[in-house]
């Protein structure tokens, strides 16, 4: 009986969840996952368990599948370099000089990289470079990126850009920011959803799944890039994946039901990266 309490009183720093709130293991989590073409794992960009997750998950699927990896976290106009890097044309000293990173890259998104260079992963760098999305928000508009040159439009998603404002979640944006919300910083978010759309599909191959590393708000109920992706190829088989936090991961609170097919719930005491 001592025995039966104890494990009972295991702790645990997460569990995972489907849509509709039912506790589900990481083996069943994966089985589904290695069903789909696209699969986008959203997640908090300083927790933990996302990152370690992101890196068994990416592991546990290149043993079925033929894989292709790309995030949000490395921008377009980095892929030649990334590429340089990943095929073992330039070293780790000058991929550090010439590449841009998030603070947090050597810890979190490294691995991930360092990963895809051993088993020769085509890796893409989807985001936008972030000084256009600046420009749509401080301009007000979409408008001014008519000015860019051919180069630069390399970079973004092929223009005009399908925007629809009364997607919920780019109206939660205007609710969260409060007096800083615009719809221009709506507009910059849509554009950042759009090229990551536009670069998983330009890559994307029928033999290989590919798989998308996102701030979870980017595909959060099936919206941002999942919603530019179902645009233009609604015949492929897409997953989502989030991250929350809560005091007790025993039960899956009401307001993150829905959020993703699978739902990472971690201890909110479980330590950040950053």
């Amino acid at each position: 009986m001592l025995g039966f309490h104890s494990l009972g009183q295991d702790k645990r720093a997460y569990r995972i969840y489907t849509s509709k709130g039912k506790v589900v293991s990481y083996h069943k989590m994966k089985k589904s996952l290695l069903k789909k073409d696209v699969v986008l794992f959203g997640e908090l960009h300083n927790n933990a368990i996302s990152h370690w997750l992101e890196l068994e998950l990416t592991k546990d699927l290149y043993l079925k599948n033929d894989l292709m990896l790309g995030a949000e976290m490395i921008e377009s106009d980095n892929q030649m370099v990334l590429n340089q890097y990943l095929s073992g044309k330039i070293d780790k000293k000058a991929f550090d000089t010439l590449a841009r990173f998030w603070p947090n890259y050597e810890t979190d998104y490294a691995p991930l990289v360092e990963y895809a260079r051993d088993k020769q992963l085509i890796f893409v760098a989807s985001n936008i470079p972030r000084r256009y999305a600046n420009k749509v928000y401080k301009s007000g508009g979409f408008e001014v990126l008519d000015s860019l040159s051919e180069e630069e439009i390399s970079w973004i998603a092929p223009l005009p850009i399908r925007f629809d404002s009364e997607l919920p979640q780019y109206k939660k944006i205007i609710h969260m920011m409060g007096e800083h919300g615009s719809p221009s910083l709506v507009m910059a978010q849509a554009l950042k959803d759009a090229t990551m759309a536009h670069f998983i599909l330009a890559h994307f191959k029928d033999e290989y799944q590919f798989l998308h590393f996102n701030g979870c708000f980017h595909s959060d109920y099936q919206e941002g890039i999942l919603w530019y992706l179902k645009q233009a190829r609604p015949d492929i088989k897409y997953a989502t994946i989030s991250t929350v936090t809560q005091p007790d991961i025993n039960r899956l609170e009401q307001d993150y039901l829905g959020k993703a097919d699978f739902i990472i719930c971690v201890d909110e005491d479980v330590t950040e990266t950053y």
